[in-house]
């Protein structure tokens, strides 16, 4: 399986109003839920004003499009980098998953899922 790495740093953000966020910029990850309008973007288009903030995320996307019926895509990266003491923050969308890692331990995460076997694309 073939992982890409985005190229910029992004920021996960909590913010009051969805009018305080440029819409265009991309990558762009909302989420709203009963309690809480969660953000992640790159670190470079976080408005000024947030509820909760914290920089310092790489971002890991799965190429290509993933049927709906696979199972354990997501679980197998999250137990590798588990077994490696690294925290995720995992996005699913419509057609793929991403997989956040704190910068601290994206070198870790790179060799770690490459040792398994994943092509890792990086933009170093």
């Amino acid at each position: 399986m073939e992982l890409v790495v985005l190229a910029e740093p992004l920021s996960v953000f909590q913010i009051h109003d969805v009018k305080d966020i440029d819409l265009s910029v991309r990558p762009l990850y909302l989420g709203l839920t009963q309690d809480e309008l969660s953000v992640v973007a790159p670190t470079t288009a976080v408005p000024e004003q947030t509820v909760n903030r914290e920089d310092g995320w790489r971002a890991f996307k799965i190429s290509g499009v993933l049927d709906f019926s696979l199972v354990g895509i997501l679980a197998k990266i999250s137990s590798l980098l588990a077994d490696e003491s690294i925290s995720i923050f995992a996005i699913s969308t419509y057609n793929t998953d991403y997989v956040l890692v704190k910068e601290e331990n994206y070198h870790n995460a790179v060799a770690a899922l490459q040792h398994a076997n994943y092509t890792v694309i990086t933009a170093d």
